[in-house]
């Protein structure tokens, strides 16, 4: 084994401290029985888990991170785990997005904060995944991702039932008569029945795969079920791989790159991803000092097909995906036509090209070749412009469906997503299949945390007669998991004075994802007229975290971050008190 004890390292102005410092940092460390070697120079690594009982999607975490302290070991360096903070969507309220910057600037402090040479960033479901990557480039200490990895296919009477787009279907087969309330309460069972992420192409499988191909995880690392042994082995080998990271000084900043967020758009078009990885990325962009606008998103996809075939686009899960190659074999593919960069660094010190070379494609119906693929290019996610989004919106062609991808029709307008709720069902309801249903104060600031309710279910009456979709426009988000036309993220929100907020019930909206369009078709000097008279909301605020996400969150078009996170940090510490 390399020795790779170094007086010089960061964690060393701790543990290798003279007098009174010294003793205090190594004497409180031992009282957990680590033998005074551990403190003579060797890689202390941090393993950041964001395990929690009240976020299903991560609980498993401490096991896995028993196997990341196995490898670091193996490496000769010192493992310390340590608890973040947990967003799962699944229970948190008002919504987990209102805590994704919360959770960066804890991952952040806390690395800063200790006496660390690198960090393993043990995340799970769909916000922690970018939080750690957000707080741990901000550092710029060496640092590898492991997730926890996706459920086993859910199973519901001989069919696989996929997680979040089922509870989708099922309450529209609830609402229409053809599920009963027994008979939806015995599918929750079937649907989450293992540990892990949703085994959809959701956020949580989208942003393990976008970590990976960003260079952040170590390759195929994404797909591996969470209860698949080779999770384990997964993490342990990032244990070791982290002890060598820190010799090479491979930070974060060699490699999130212009060309490795090239990369992650190219291939969250190829994979079928979520929406949200456009405000993750350009979030994490901006602690990097990576230029990406929106329009990147629109531009750097639309040479790109959707090779994979998984729900909600598809059919099959994550657990195919992995067997059938796993992301590697998508990479190796869209390599191969020329549309990935193959020179950025990864994590393990050798670039994309390398790491894809060995990869195969083994199930051609679930990864689909480059010349014969799911679906064509030009079907990823869309950004579009007009009087109604000025500074952007999004839509996700591959979920939508093709003949509403052209559409006008009058607007039906809810103030909240829970005004609408209340009325979906009613009968009475004026709308029919051509509305288009406006949902706004949902966005960053308004709800406040933008949360996943743009995608909100058709109105009873509808589902009924057996329309399947109707265009829906929101300044919230839209879980990965979700389907439909739905336009997310108009940009500036409603709340801020976006032109949403001047939207009248019977106004004609014009949606135009060919022509990369959405606008109210109403003439200036009328909207001019309706923005004299809008007010703005109420502070609803005075304290507190929320108070603090209100003042300073960006819009949606600029990830929705802190505009005083923007921008790396470093890893100085601040003067030592004892």
């Amino acid at each position: 084994m390399t020795d790779r004890r170094n007086s010089s390292r960061r964690s060393q102005a701790w543990f290798s401290a003279q007098g009174r410092s010294g003793m205090l940092y190594r004497s409180w460390m031992r009282n957990q029985g680590f033998g005074h070697e551990v403190f003579d120079g060797r890689p202390v690594i941090g393993i950041a888990t964001s395990a929690s009982e009240l976020a299903p999607c991560n609980a498993h975490l401490t096991r896995v991170a028993e196997a990341v302290k196995r490898g670091v070991w193996q490496a000769g360096g010192l493992p310390l785990q340590f608890p973040t903070m947990a967003t799962g969507e699944t229970l948190m309220r008002p919504t987990a997005m209102l805590y994704r910057n919360l959770m960066a600037m804890e991952v952040e402090e806390l690395i800063r904060a200790n006496p660390l040479d690198g960090v393993v960033l043990l995340s799970g479901c769909d916000k922690t995944t970018p939080a750690m990557l957000m707080g741990a480039a901000s550092v710029d200490l060496p640092a590898v991702m492991v997730t926890g990895g996706p459920m086993l296919n859910g199973k519901y009477r001989g069919q696989d039932v996929g997680s979040g787009t089922h509870v989708w279907k099922f309450e529209e087969d609830l609402k229409t008569g053809r599920m009963t309330e027994e008979e939806c309460f015995f599918a929750e069972g079937c649907m989450a029945r293992s540990d892990g992420h949703c085994m959809t192409m959701g956020t949580a499988s989208t942003m393990a795969c976008v970590a990976e191909a960003l260079g952040m995880q170590l390759p195929g690392s994404a797909a591996w079920p969470a209860v698949d042994s080779r999770r384990m082995e997964t993490a342990q080998a990032a244990g070791r791989r982290i002890v060598d990271m820190v010799e090479e000084e491979l930070r974060p900043s060699r490699i999130l790159t212009r060309e490795a967020f090239e990369n992650a758009i190219r291939v969250n078009a190829a994979i079928g991803g979520s929406t949200n990885a456009v405000i993750h990325l350009t979030a994490l962009a901006g602690r990097v000092g990576v230029e990406l606008g929106l329009d990147d998103f629109d531009r750097l996809v639309r040479e790109v097909p959707t090779l994979v075939n998984l729900m909600p686009s598809g059919t099959y899960l994550m657990e195919d995906f992995c067997y059938a190659g796993g992301l590697p074999a998508v990479m190796a593919e869209l390599l191969g036509g020329g549309l990935l960069h193959g020179g950025p660094v990864t994590v393990t010190g050798r670039t994309v090209a390398e790491n894809t070379a060995p990869a195969e494609r083994v199930d051609s119906d679930v990864i689909t070749p480059l010349d014969a693929p799911f679906q064509p290019a030009g079907t990823g996610i869309a950004v579009l412009r007009g009087n109604l989004c000025p500074d952007g919106a999004v839509i996700k062609q591959s979920a939508a469906s093709p003949h509403l991808l052209t559409h006008r029709g009058p607007a039906r307008v809810f103030d909240s997503p829970e005004a609408y709720h209340a009325v979906a069902d009613d009968p009475g309801l004026d709308v029919d299949e051509n509305t288009v249903i406006v949902i706004r104060n949902a966005g960053p600031k308004g709800y406040p945390g933008m949360p996943e309710v743009s995608n909100v279910p058709l109105p009873a009456k509808l589902l009924k007669a057996g329309i399947t979709d109707m265009v829906r426009v929101c300044d919230g988000r839209m879980s990965g998991t979700g389907y439909g036309t739905v336009v997310l993220h108009v940009t500036p929100e409603a709340a801020v004075g976006g032109p949403l907020a001047l939207v009248r019930d019977g106004d004609p909206v014009v949606l135009d994802v060919p022509g990369r369009a959405l606008r109210l078709d109403v003439d200036d000097a009328e909207l001019a007229r309706r923005r004299q008279e809008w007010t703005p909301p109420a502070e609803r605020y005075v304290s507190g975290y929320t108070w603090l996400y209100t003042q300073h969150v960006e819009q949606a078009d600029r990830g929705a971050d802190f505009g005083f996170l923007r921008g790396g940090r470093g890893h100085e510490v601040p003067r030592d008190s004892h």
